[in-house]
């Protein structure tokens, strides 16, 4: 072939290489979604969990499909947010599915249960072990597709004015406390308080409640419940590792085009890394910070825990009993849930609890 012909035949084949790219974007449409928040905007991580969404999925339809994400309170208050998406007076929300245990408490699987599954747990059960598949069933009854967005990781177990020493302490609490966990705590007594987070700190300044727990160090600190309550307890058995939720409406996920509905499922995954390696980077140094400002730091006693346990376990017995939709998720989940325990006790059980005693002693040299 003469070299000058095939140069110059690869030159004139270069626009048209460079024009397809420009000629798909200009063929998608242009779509506009709000999406409302179940959290403040005050609170980077959380809040900031589906902002990160919103950026990504404009990013990659190059600014074709924007999500506009509006803090709690702004278009609706930040515990209604599901009932939006699912009357479609907004198309989507970001938010953490046990808020609305309420309606049937199946929907907590898709976060977090008391003693459940911690982050990577969860993530292995929804997304490799037939949860999602199970849950979007369930989903389909009330209009709504979810997506995970984000892990908040292990939460602390919250802001108590008194300490807690027995079972007993815990008879009459008035507790800020979100999700299955209420009906847990209720059962020893607690009177569970579903209050949204920009919410909680009047109550608790007031006197309105006796503890409250949000997510961890770094959120608690922002939302100042070290200024209202000396006593900061762990863990929060009833959030080993909870997911947050992107609810779609179900007739406006399935318009999409594919290109859109694939960018949100990436910018979503894409959310969950980033906001619980934000947590693991931010919580060490509030939790530092809290301690050295007068913080009293206090695990829950093992009488506690057992008695928590106990109660946790009977309610989803008596539950799984009455609610068809609970049982069928419970029973695969609880199988799920035996499975991994019995490899991480094996392998990152083993490793973790040797590195932490043997920095234990080294940190008492």
């Amino acid at each position: 072939m003469d070299r000058r012909r095939f140069i110059a035949g690869g030159a004139a084949a270069v626009p048209a290489v460079a024009l397809a790219t420009p000629a798909l974007a200009q063929s998608l449409p242009e779509i506009r979604w709000r999406c409302a928040s179940s959290f403040p905007r005050s609170l980077d991580t959380i809040f900031g969990a589906g902002d990160h969404v919103a950026k990504r999925v404009a990013a990659l339809t190059d600014n074709k499909f924007q999500i506009r994400v509006f803090p709690a309170g702004e278009l609706v208050p930040g515990l209604e947010v599901a009932n939006a998406v699912q009357g479609g007076s907004v198309e989507c929300c970001h938010t953490v599915a046990y808020y609305f245990v309420g309606k049937d408490p199946t929907f907590a699987f898709d976060s977090a249960v008391p003693f459940g599954l911690n982050m990577r747990q969860q993530n292995s059960w929804l997304e490799a072990g037939g949860g999602r598949e199970l849950m979007a069933e369930f989903y389909n009854a009330y209009n709504i597709h979810s997506i995970t967005a984000g892990n908040t990781g292990a939460q602390m177990g919250g802001w108590f004015r008194k300490e807690i020493k027995t079972v007993a302490d815990l008879n009459g609490l008035k507790f800020r406390i979100g999700g299955f966990a209420g009906n847990v705590m209720q059962k020893l007594g607690v009177v569970p308080q579903q209050i949204a987070g920009g919410d909680i700190y009047p109550a608790l300044e007031k006197g309105t409640i006796d503890a409250a727990e949000w997510v961890g160090p770094y959120d608690d600190e922002k939302l100042g419940f070290n200024r209202v309550a000396p006593y900061y307890y762990y863990p929060g058995w009833w959030e080993g590792g909870p997911s947050l939720s992107f609810y779609i409406n179900k007739a406006k996920w399935d318009e999409l085009p594919q290109l859109y509905k694939e960018a949100l499922n990436s910018a979503c995954r894409d959310s969950t890394i980033d906001t619980i390696a934000k947590y693991d980077h931010l919580n060490p140094q509030a939790l530092r910070k809290l301690v050295a400002a007068g913080t009293q730091l206090r695990p829950f006693p093992q009488e506690v825990m057992q008695a928590c346990y106990r109660a946790a376990f009977e309610l989803y017995d008596e539950t799984a009993a009455r609610l068809p939709t609970f049982k069928k998720v419970y029973d695969h989940w609880k199988a799920y849930r035996d499975s991994q325990y019995q490899w991480f006790r094996v392998s990152e059980n083993t490793f973790d609890s040797f590195v932490y005693r043997m920095h234990a002693q080294e940190q008492r040299r």
